[in-house]
This record gives C-alpha cells, sequence and structure tokens, in this order.
C-alpha cells in the first residue's frame, strides 16, 4: 500500500493523517515531542466568527473527525468574548489523548519522539526523511506540518528568549524545516515594524489561584473581562500579535480571560509583578509558557511556498499544512489545510490528480487568496484567519459567512464535493 509520511503532529498534521487515511494511504505521523495536537494542547478556541462557516464547511467535505472532538470535549458554547461570537472553547488538558486514540484506532502509525533532521531527495521526489537516530522512513508523499515556531535560538534572536514553551525545543530539538532541507527557500514573516516574526497571542494562567470571584465568573460564563488601571495598559502589544483578530483595544485596556480549563489570558506576556496588581490576581501563576510574564515563542519564521494543491513549490511529493503553508492564526485553519495536503499526498502515491478547492467555497478562497496575497509586497506582514482581520471582512463581503449549516452544506453540495474527503482513491 502506498504509504504517506506526515512530519509534524500538530492539528494540522493530524488532519493530514486522518484524510490520507481515509484516502487508502498507509500512514505514519512523526513527531518529535511526546504529544500530539502542538500548540493546541494550549489554545482552545473554536467556531469563533467565520470560523463556524469554516468548520461547517470542513466537514460537509468530509473532514469531521477533530471537530466532533473538539465540540464534544468544550467546556463552553456559543460564548461571546469581544469582538467575538459564538465561540466553543475546549478543554486542553482533555483533548490530546482523544485526539491519539483516534488515529491509532483508524490505523495510523504515531510516532512520538521521533525528530526529523533531514531528507533524502532523487529527481525532485522526497525518498525519505531521516530522524536524528539515522533512521530513514521512506513514502510515497511527504506532508510537512512542522509549524513555524523555534528552535530555541529564534526566540532569542526575533523575541525575548526561549519562552520555555509547550513546544519544549531544549528537551526535544528545534524544528527543523523539511522544505530547506529540501533545498527549497521559506518565507518569513514581519512584524508592522519589519521585525521578523509574531509573538504567540495568549498565555495560561491557573484558573485556581484568581480570585473565587473571577473563577465563578469562568466558570459559569466562559468569560471573564477585567478592566486594567491606565498605568497597565499597552497597546504597543497589540503589533506583536501573531492573533491579529485579536488586536482590538478591548485585549489592551483590558485582561480578557477564556476558560479552557486553564484560565486562557489574551496576551502574548504578562509581567507577573504588574499581573498581581490587578484585582483577583494577586495570586496569579502562569502555566504556560512558564517564561510568560517576560515573552512567548516565535512563529512564522519558516512558511514554504506552495501552490493551491497545497504542493510545495519545487519538490513534487511535498505536501504543506498549517503553518507551513502560509501566514494563518488558529486550529481550524490548521485542520483546513492539513486535510486538503493529506488527501492530495494520497493522491499523488498512486498518480491521480490533485483536487483544488474551489473559490466558490470558502476554503477554496481563503487558500486561493491568502497565497495570492502573500506573494505581494507587503504579504510578509499579513496574517489570515477566518476568525477576524483582512480575512474575515472578506468572508462578509463575499457572502460566505453564516452559522446556517443547511447553507453552508448545500454550498458544498453544488460544488459536487460533498464527503470528497471520505471517498478511497487508493485500492
Amino acid at each position: 500500500m502506498p504509504k504517506v509520511v506526515v512530519i509534524g503532529g500538530g492539528w494540522s498534521g493530524c488532519a493530514a493523517a486522518i484524510s490520507a487515511k481515509k484516502a487508502g494511504a498507509d500512514v505514519t505521523v512523526l513527531e518529535k515531542t511526546d504529544l500530539l495536537i502542538g500548540l493546541g494542547n494550549v489554545g482552545g478556541i473554536m467556531r469563533n466568527n467565520g470560523r463556524y462557516t469554516a468548520a461547517e464547511e470542513a466537514i460537509a467535505l468530509g473532514a469531521r473527525e477533530l471537530f466532533e472532538i473538539t465540540d464534544k470535549y468544550c467546556t463552553h458554547k456559543d460564548i461571546n468574548f469581544p469582538g467575538h461570537d459564538h465561540a466553543t472553547l475546549y478543554n486542553v488538558t482533555k483533548v490530546e489523548r482523544q485526539v491519539r486514540n483516534k488515529l491509532i484506532e483508524m490505523g495510523i502509525d504515531v510516532r512520538l519522539f521521533s525528530r526529523v533532521v533531514d531528507t533524502e531527495v532523487e529527481n525532485g521526489n522526497i525518498k525519505a526523511v531521516i530522524l536524528e537516530d539515522g533512521e530513514k522512513v521512506y513514502g510515497e508523499a511527504f506532508v510537512e506540518t512542522t509549524g513555524s515556531a523555534g528552535p530555541m535560538g529564534n526566540c532569542t534572536k526575533y523575541g525575548n528568549g526561549c519562552a520555555m514553551c509547550v513546544l519544549r525545543c531544549p528537551s526535544f530539538g528545534g524544528r527543523v524545516s523539511i522544505s530547506e532541507t529540501c533545498g527549497l527557500e521559506d518565507m518569513m514573516g514581519r512584524r508592522n515594524n519589519g521585525d521578523f516574526g509574531a509573538f504567540s497571542g495568549s498565555m495560561k494562567l491557573l484558573k485556581e489561584s484568581l480570585s473565587e470571584d473571577i473563577q465563578k465568573e469562568l466558570n459559569e460564563k466562559g468569560c471573564a473581562v477585567i478592566a486594567l488601571p491606565d498605568e497597565l495598559k499597552n497597546e504597543k502589544k497589540l503589533d506583536l500579535k501573531v492573533c491579529q483578530q485579536y488586536a482590538l483595544p478591548a485585549f489592551s485596556d483590558n485582561i480578557v480571560l477564556l476558560d479552557t480549563g486553564h484560565a486562557k489570558l489574551m496576551s502574548p506576556f504578562f509581567a507577573i509583578e504588574k499581573l498581581r496588581k490587578v484585582k483577583g490576581f494577586e495570586n496569579a501563576c502562569i502555566v504556560d509558557p512558564y517564561a510568560g510574564g517576560k515573552g512567548n515563542s516565535i512563529r512564522y519564521l519558516s512558511v514554504a511556498k506552495r501552490d493551491n494543491y497545497m504542493r510545495a513549490k519545487g519538490i513534487n511529493n511535498l505536501f504543506v499544512g498549517g503553518e507551513k503553508s502560509g501566514f494563518y492564526v488558529g486550529h481550524t485553519e490548521a485542520i483546513c489545510t492539513g486535510s486538503l495536503a493529506g488527501h492530495n499526498a494520497a493522491r499523488s502515491c498512486v498518480g491521480m490528480y490533485l483536487l483544488q478547492l474551489p473559490t466558490n467555497l470558502l476554503i477554496g478562497d481563503f487558500l486561493a487568496y491568502s497565497n495570492n496575497e502573500m506573494q505581494k509586497e507587503g504579504g510578509d506582514k499579513l496574517r489570515f484567519t477566518f476568525a477576524g482581520s483582512i480575512y474575515f471582512n472578506r468572508m462578509k463581503e463575499l457572502g460566505f459567512y453564516t452559522i446556517d449549516k443547511d447553507v453552508i452544506r448545500d454550498r458544498v453540495r453544488k460544488a459536487s464535493l460533498e464527503g470528497i474527503y471520505d471517498k478511497k482513491v487508493i485500492g
């Protein structure tokens, strides 16, 4: 059976593995740490704003499995917080195990502690990837979903030092760009001031370290907004964030907390001595990143140039998803890009024509539009998400944004693509 090898086990890698497996390929996931879903272990926000539309469209296309898990293990549904409506928050302490079980149940070979450091390339095709212990893993097609953060030196060079985040580069080794080991040149994102990269946009607090009143509000409402005194407001932080959909005055004038099992604080970092001056935060403890009083991980340092089949330009059998495939923000965006990358990787194994989602579908327009805009002058400063900023505005202008599931499914049905990711193309 033709084999698809997925490098990186974050949300995008898991989505790619599932879609490649359902298409009929033998699938192996190589993840360098001891956890799947990557930054999803500290994220937790789904279905806010246009992500609702994107999630339902992906489900109609056949990519339902990961959304079913985050829906099932949510802490709150249909909550609103500044600039965002009808969000679902999943419990970050419970979801990883469920995702791992799903992949294993499907017969996907999940290999943790498996860091890829090099590739063996011949005539424009990857023959094998090479692990740090020298083992070679062969395949007919490969999907890179290694993200765009790390290694540790990049967080020092472009940020405030290693943030000791969930990626844990000092323990498991830093990210290696598979596309660059093939001789391709990656793109790097920039902030508005011209500096490379962007800070991850949030941190986690131990919910039990907050006042009982704040805990009660989080448990009951899923969200708490606490006004900051004037001396602690910092609008400059908004420009540093990867998550420009949260770059609103409400996020600099207030502490915005979301209940994801822990208390998710919507700021890239917050000095602990200042945080503890705010009523209710006198005993606040930072859970992730451990250096969240000073900094956070730096992202957008390694984005591959690709076509709209999610294939890396320059290598015939390398596909990309998640932040590796564009300046994207969010779990939904990772799942949508990874699902197409994995499906097309399976198709490429048997020489079948590749699938390009049409632009009369939301995800198809998202992939084509963002890919085009990234290539323009200043495109390295843009961020693309269904939840806000420039693309959510485009969604509304084009009439894509809706929370009516029947309308979304009908759109996919009219494109003759309903359940396309469920269809076996191998064997």
